[in-house]
């Protein structure tokens, strides 16, 4: 994957968190701890992820994690709940930030790969990580590997400040009537597909 090819990244989030967001911007999972929110998050994963060291020696947790196609596995998971999440658009100005690391599939999975960024997109596959279907009925060890690079990461250490939040994504017009409410000022844009609606 090129640059030139990421238009943004997503966060998915409660729709109720977006405001403090809009505040104190993205928290890495450390950070975020301190303050109360809700949280969509699998804590098995959770578990997981609170194991891993990035390659610059800091843990999985201090960093913000982005996903470059946020229609993925973990949206997929809580498409049920889709009315009360959202995905925030941020830019991929992101990348210039200092330390960013770019992972080619989800930064949990012990076969992930982590590079620096801008030019550690070169790692993405780009053809899966945006592929619509990643099921391999054929082949559950593909299977397992394309739900792994759907959610592949840019790592952000600490925060994500707020002014690089371009915009939200929501299922409906019920989530989007709920996160105007919360984010009068923020651009919202209506797209069920991609919360598998």
């Amino acid at each position: 994957m090129t640059r030139a090819e990421l238009d943004e990244l997503g966060y998915i989030v409660p729709i109720a968190t977006v405001p403090s967001i809009l505040q104190r911007g993205i928290l890495s999972h450390r950070r975020a701890e301190g303050i109360v929110h809700e949280s969509i998050a699998h804590q098995d994963v959770q578990k997981l992820r609170a194991k891993v060291t990035v390659g610059s020696g800091r843990p999985l947790h201090e960093y913000a994690n982005l996903y470059i196609c946020p229609r993925n596995v973990m949206l997929f998971k809580r498409k049920d709940g889709h009315v009360r999440i959202c995905v925030l658009r941020v830019s991929p100005d992101v990348l210039d930030l200092p330390n960013v690391i770019v992972t080619d599939g989800n930064a949990g999975s012990r076969y992930a790969r982590f590079r620096p960024a801008p030019s550690g997109l070169a790692i993405v596959n780009r053809e899966r990580t945006f592929a619509r279907n990643w099921k391999h009925p054929e082949d559950q060890r593909d299977e397992w590997r394309h739900s792994a690079q759907k959610c592949a990461e840019v790592l952000i250490p600490d925060i994500v400040p707020a002014r690089y939040i371009t915009g939200a994504y929501v299922s409906c017009s019920l989530a989007e009537q709920t996160l105007r409410g919360l984010a009068p000022n923020l651009p919202i844009m209506v797209n069920g597909d991609l919360f598998f609606q």
